[in-house]
């Protein structure tokens, strides 16, 4: 990478960073404390409010993404950082469970997350693109360990409405990296009008590429979200009771994020962007299978921990490539719309995952969640194995 790079990269993964640790550090005690609110005694208007957030992020994650085509990037976010932070602090404030809702939609109206990795795309080459990408999904990854770990003592200290204003200072100080750290966008591929916005959206919709990248973006949030409402029971199942489960996580994302950047990065300098790309999926599929076969058995901490650590090798690695790729095919007039799409399809399989997720550990138990999991990812193998990885050209700066 380039200086200029490497500060894109750096600036833009931080942005992430403190966006997303806003985000995740409220999953783990939400529940909890949302209960102690007025109205707060309905599980489902609970998990209403919590899930939100990701329902606002679907439907503006496009809009979001053509206006950075548009307007640039940078008052683009900007502008959904404000956003982010308005929703927190009303969130932070709420008297009732309804204001609670009503911040998380807020929040989620700040659909930031194709408007950054377009930004990041425009100010990198396809040579080092998957690698920046890669420090962002490294700093999500992070940011969600970090939350297991931070949250259940900032609940004890300051409760929901101080955590909620923590995220709010987080994105404000954000605003803060894009203005004065992040470098300057390029402008030389913005459309001049809706005419050719619209054109840029319908070109996105009909390639081959992007589509299957887009389901590939839906499966694999589906299934991790899906997941999740069985593994911290299989953890608790093996004699490691829930606020210690950031043991057994922290070691896996950080572990796996080391053999990430040792594999991926020297493969798709040797154009095996492609092997990488599948071998991640089927690395998911099998530890699908895995937690299927051993789910009924009392598997013991090292074994849930070893196939975690596995999963999040996959997920890393898919990650990382993913947004890359889509940068790579998407022509540069559309990035904005083509990531657009893209996080939307990622914000509809967070929501999907959660509702399906609990719906089949509750009617199937955790095998039939886990057989269910381990066929969207054969579905997806199937449905990516023609995928060519994209020469340098096909993406221009």
């Amino acid at each position: 990478m380039t200086p200029a790079e490497r500060r894109a990269s750096a600036s833009l993964a931080l942005v992430f960073a403190l966006r997303m640790l806003g985000l995740f550090i409220v999953l783990p005690v939400f529940a909890l404390e949302a209960a102690r609110l007025p109205g707060g005694e309905d599980a489902a208007r609970v998990g209403f409010a919590m899930g939100l957030y990701g329902l606002t992020q679907a439907f503006l994650q496009i809009p979001l993404g053509l206006a950075s085509d548009r307007f640039g990037r940078k008052p683009v976010i900007v502008a959904g950082l404000l956003l982010f932070a308005l929703g927190s602090g009303i969130a932070a404030w709420a008297p009732d469970l309804t204001w609670l809702a009503i911040g998380r939609a807020v929040q989620g109206a700040g659909a930031i997350s194709a408007a950054v990795t377009a930004f990041l795309a425009d100010v990198t080459r396809d040579s080092v693109r998957t690698k920046a990408m890669a420090m962002v999904g490294a700093s999500i990854a992070l940011m969600f360990a970090l939350s297991l770990v931070l949250a259940p003592a900032l609940a004890a200290w300051v409760g929901l409405s101080g955590i909620f204003a923590l995220t709010g200072a987080l994105a404000l100080l954000a605003i803060a990296v894009v203005i004065w750290v992040a470098p300057p966008e390029p402008r030389e591929h913005r459309p001049s009008d809706m005419q050719q916005l619209r054109a840029g959206l319908a070109e996105v919709l009909r390639h081959r590429g992007l589509l299957r990248l887009n389901l590939g973006v839906f499966v694999l949030h589906a299934v991790q979200l899906a997941m999740w409402m069985a593994v911290p029971a299989l953890l608790v199942a093996a004699g490691l009771p829930k606020a210690d489960h950031a043991q057994v996580y922290l070691p896996a994302v950080v572990a796996s994020l080391l053999v990430m950047g040792g594999v991926l990065f020297p493969m798709e300098r040797r154009g095996r962007l492609r092997a990488a790309f599948l071998i991640a999926i089927a690395l998911i599929g099998a530890v699908q299978l895995a937690l299927r076969a051993l789910a009924d058995a009392s598997p013991g901490l090292w074994t849930l921990g070893g196939l975690l650590f596995v999963f999040f090798i996959g997920f890393n690695t898919l990650e990382a490539s993913q947004p890359s790729l889509v940068s790579k095919l998407a022509p540069a007039h559309a990035r904005g719309a083509a990531l657009g799409v893209y996080n939307t399809l990622q914000s509809v399989g967070f929501f999907v995952g959660g509702a399906v997720g609990g719906w089949l550990a509750r009617a199937h138990g955790a095998p039939g969640l886990f057989a269910v999991c381990a066929v969207a990812m054969l579905v997806w193998l199937v449905v990516a194995w023609p995928m060519q990885a994209p020469p340098p050209s096909a993406a221009r700066r």
